[in-house]
């Protein structure tokens, strides 16, 4: 069988944590952070886990050696 290529897209956006969580930073922390507010910024720092089993599955086949 040939080797499964990783989708570097997916990679740079997703880790898979040692226990096989899928761990991620959410959307919009990146820049025009001046209309958002010191909560909301602060909130889209951390890391977050995905939650939706459909999306882990599709994440997991995406990153075969993650």
């Amino acid at each position: 069988m040939p080797k499964l290529k990783t989708k570097k897209s997916v990679a740079k956006r997703f880790k898979i944590t040692g226990t096989g969580k899928v761990k991620h930073y959410p959307a919009g922390g990146m820049h025009l952070l001046g209309k958002k507010s010191s909560k909301r910024k602060r909130r889209l720092k951390k890391a977050r886990l995905l939650k939706k089993k459909g999306d882990i599955k599709a994440i997991k086949r995406l990153l075969p050696y993650g």
